[in-house]
């Protein structure tokens, strides 16, 4: 447990100095989205590239992963907006709920925690649960919370437009462009140049300490956004299984799977349930103001969910044997 701690402890302190620093005005609230914009189009995909060149193209993409991930996505989507729909939650804000239930924070903080828990093999699974994440998670959580409101025929219509919304922003989004370039490389065996290599190296090298502390300040954004107060039984659920019944879904599921002839890994199986182990992704709350969710129970979410995390998932690394490197 001592040798998690010394992984985990670091990373979620870097998450709480990015907090202290938005709250106390260290950073200016008007510097975060350059932060994000740094990590999101220059640090993570240096890194992510770095993991797709050096991973074998059949993990990136490993149907078995895609499909045990993805279908326990769908059933986290599904069991969150049912049980969260009530007289105070409506739909739209019941699948964004359901959104930051199943989506976890693989790229900002998964990615860098879990290959320092389990080594650089960890990086092909969770590469192919951000794909799951980016174009299917979020496209259905996004046409769901289009559906509520007006004749079914408009809400049918405009499900479909935000789901096509949702793809062209998750092909705007330069994380699986940054993989399929690196895969690329690694299938035709090319390499960078000496400069270009050391600049990509730098960039990488930067993603998981700034990505860390921007999970901070984002998450103190947005509770400064957050608006109403939201009783605490409409988002502590919520929290509570993204922490818990997500991870247990998708380990039951993959050994399943397993059981059933899937070719899974115990590294494979230990790395999709750590991953859905890990808290909220901090930039659903962004998604969930700019189609008009309600942003305070989202952001409320996100924080438990992050907070809860130091304890879940390190007491989870630890039952599953995690072996720093």
């Amino acid at each position: 447990m001592q040798a998690i701690l010394a992984v985990t402890a670091p990373f979620f302190a870097l998450v709480l100095c990015g907090y202290l620093a938005g709250r106390h005005h260290v950073l200016p609230e008007s510097a975060i989205p350059g932060l994000n914009a740094f990590v999101l189009y220059f640090a993570l995909p240096c890194m992510l590239f770095r993991f797709g060149a050096s991973t074998p193209v059949l993990e990136l993409l490993n149907p078995e992963v895609l499909l045990v991930y993805g279908a326990c996505a769908l059933l986290m989507v599904l069991f969150a907006v049912g049980a969260s729909l009530n007289k105070r939650v409506g739909l739209k804000d019941a699948a964004f709920g359901a959104l930051v239930a199943a989506f976890p924070n693989t790229g900002f903080m998964g990615v860098p925690l879990l290959v320092a828990l389990l080594g650089n093999d960890a990086a092909g699974p969770m590469i192919c649960t951000i794909l799951v994440d980016l174009f299917v998670t979020s496209s259905l959580c996004i046409a769901v919370s289009q559906l509520g409101g007006g004749r079914r025929s408009d809400g049918a219509g405009a499900a479909r437009a935000a789901v096509g919304r949702a793809l062209r922003g998750a092909l705007a989004n330069p994380l699986p462009w940054s993989i399929a370039i690196g895969a690329a490389f690694s299938v035709f065996g090319y390499q960078l140049l000496g400069p270009a290599q050391t600049v990509v190296d730098m960039l990488g090298n930067a993603a998981t300490p700034v990505a860390l502390f921007t999970i901070g300040a984002v998450l103190w954004r947005a509770g400064q956004h957050a608006g109403k107060k939201t009783p605490l039984r409409d988002y502590v659920p919520v929290a509570l299984a993204k922490l818990l019944l997500h991870p247990l879904l998708v380990l039951l599921a993959a050994l399943s799977a397993r059981q059933l002839g899937a070719g899974l890994t115990n590294l494979q199986i230990t790395v999709l349930t750590l991953t859905a182990a890990l808290p909220s992704a901090s930039n659903v709350s962004l998604l969930a103001e700019r189609y008009g969710a309600d942003n305070g129970r989202i952001a409320r979410i996100i924080m438990t969910s992050t907070v809860l995390a130091f304890v879940t998932f390190t007491a989870m690394a630890w039952l599953f044997g995690a072996q720093p490197v």
